[in-house]
């Protein structure tokens, strides 16, 4: 194991014009997922998290699972490029009337196609449709290159910076490289 500094972004938007839209490619479509099954649950997480380090819910029990998501405050919202699943995320409305966007992500083949900035305007758009009164998420230098400057170029502004260490092996931490172009 070794010791990988990471720093962690936390950005925001607290306005609904503040969202430089992307458009929806013709061939993809994001919708909720209101009847999550813990099996898809699993696949989504951990197909799109596995290359960044997305851990702690592997040991999650099912119970734990279906908790998460049939909460009333969380909704799940996947996307499907020509009927495949090609990614999600996950929204949290929480008591201060903020709605976090606590992962997102997609799979690795549909990485560097534009689909991120598609989806990333969808799920800002369903948080504001979830009752915000601001959106916000973070990312890490564990995450793909390409989240913070999408976040950035879809209109979310740092308001945090958090700086901190993990333990990876050195196998894992190869895998936090961006796919080749």
């Amino acid at each position: 194991m070794t010791e990988t500094p990471v720093v962690r972004t936390h950005l925001e938007m607290t306005r609904r014009d503040q969202l430089q839209r992307a458009p929806m490619p013709p061939n993809a479509r994001v919708e909720r997922v209101t009847a999550c099954t813990v099996p898809f649950f699993r696949f989504l997480y951990k197909e799109v998290g596995d290359r960044y380090h997305w851990h702690d819910r592997l040991v999650w029990t099912d119970e734990q699972c279906r908790a998460r998501f049939t909460a009333p405050h969380v909704a799940i919202f996947a996307m499907y490029v020509d009927g495949t699943p090609a990614g999600y995320f996950e929204m949290e409305r929480h008591t201060d009337e903020s709605v976090e966007i606590m992962y997102f992500g997609l799979m690795p083949e549909f990485v560097g196609g534009g689909y991120g900035k598609a989806m990333l305007s969808a799920a800002v758009e369903e948080s504001w449709k979830f009752g915000a009164e601001r959106v916000w998420l973070h990312t890490c230098t564990l995450d793909n290159p390409a989240a913070l400057p999408n976040y950035l170029k879809r209109g979310f502004t740092p308001f945090k910076t958090e700086h901190y260490t993990v333990k990876l092996s050195p196998a894992a931490k190869a895998t936090s490289a961006p796919p080749p172009a």
